[in-house]
């Protein structure tokens, strides 16, 4: 089998590449040239796609890059700061699967003449009645299926995740057993495009940020001020001075218009559902019904909470305890209650 090996010059991605090597497969590697700023944290960096050549060296096989920048840049980095202008809280990782990854190059691999894609992220494909379906990976601390639940059905049906039923620390072993150069280069953190300066300068160079005041709701009090309220999202505890009674606050609100950010104790931020945005629902197994029981995951590594879908003016997820709030332009992945496992879809949280 001829297959495309997405290297992006880490661990993962080298040791799915020597395994599909060692298994037989005609294997060429592609390392995807994703940003054309400054980048010094994330992946993207000369330097990595150095690491995933050197790599191919080793494993005898042929290394490409392909450049997507411009693709990138439009579909992945404008919408990232357009959703801050709006107020809303954007998932890059998830847009850069779902639109560069896994849409335009599994099509160049299909035009290019190969039977499948492989990446060395931490999910598996799943065949479920004759189906493939996107589950978790084996490593509960490094699974990444939430980032990938908006992948197509043909998409995964000409996917391959070779290490998807590794752990981390045994995908290392065996990178050092192999005389990998990547065995222990440390795992990507950031969102690749933003420089190790931060988010804030990122967004002042291409928004205008909007200083605000910070209101305590138990008391009406202003409590301070913030000087980007666009980087603040419900439900978050960090940067958040506790009350006057001691006790930690969290976002509950945040109103550009109003240049006011409000916070209140935990018990009163958090909800009972979620509602998600019309169209943005995505479901790769069990079709979307009122009254499904599922698990609903919030976050990239959040906890998987038990939760109904209702049809109730729009989707909601109704969670069976109240949970923190996702702020709008997140993602609410949700997995099947009698197969946890198992990716049944995704749908973009609305505007409370």
């Amino acid at each position: 089998m001829r297959v495309l090996v997405a290297m992006s010059g880490g661990v993962d991605s080298s040791v799915a590449a020597a395994r599909l090597v060692e298994a037989g497969h005609e294997v060429v590697g592609a390392t995807l040239k994703l940003w054309d700023g400054a980048s010094d944290s994330g992946c993207c960096t000369v330097a990595d796609a150095e690491d995933a050549r050197r790599v191919a060296q080793v494993l005898g096989i042929d290394h490409h890059v392909f450049n997507y920048a411009e693709e990138f840049a439009e579909q992945v980095v404008v919408p990232f700061v357009e959703d801050y202008r709006r107020g809303r809280s954007p998932n890059p990782c998830i847009e850069c699967n779902r639109r560069v990854k896994f849409d335009l190059l599994v099509e160049r691999a299909r035009r290019l003449g190969f039977d499948a894609l492989a990446t060395g992220h931490h999910a598996r494909v799943a065949r479920v009645g004759g189906r493939a379906r996107l589950a978790r990976g084996a490593d509960e601390r490094k699974d990444q299926s939430y980032v990938l639940a908006y992948l197509p059905r043909d998409a995964l049906e000409r996917l391959a995740l070779p290490i998807g039923h590794l752990t981390k620390d045994a995908v290392r072993a065996e990178a050092a057993r192999l005389g990998l150069r990547t065995w222990d280069k440390p795992d990507s953190q950031d969102v690749c495009f933003i420089p190790a300066r931060g988010r804030a300068a990122f967004l002042a160079e291409r928004l205008a940020l909007t200083p605000a005041e910070v209101v305590d709701s138990a008391s009406g009090q202003v409590v301070g001020e913030v000087p980007a309220a666009e980087l603040l999202t419900v439900g978050q505890r960090r940067g958040i001075a506790p009350g006057r009674d001691g006790e930690r606050r969290y976002v509950a609100r945040v109103d550009l218009a109003a240049r006011r950010v409000e916070v209140a104790p935990l018990e009163a931020v958090l909800v009972g559902d979620v509602a998600l945005e019309e169209g943005s629902l995505r479901v790769s197994g069990e079709p979307a019904r009122d009254g499904r029981r599922v698990r609903a995951q919030c976050s990239a590594h959040g906890r998987a909470l038990p939760a109904t879908l209702r049809r109730r003016d729009g989707w909601r997820v109704v969670f069976d305890e109240p949970a923190r709030p996702v702020a709008a332009g997140q993602s609410v992945v949700w997995y099947a209650e009698e197969r946890p496992e198992l990716v049944e879809g995704a749908g973009v949280a609305a505007a409370s």
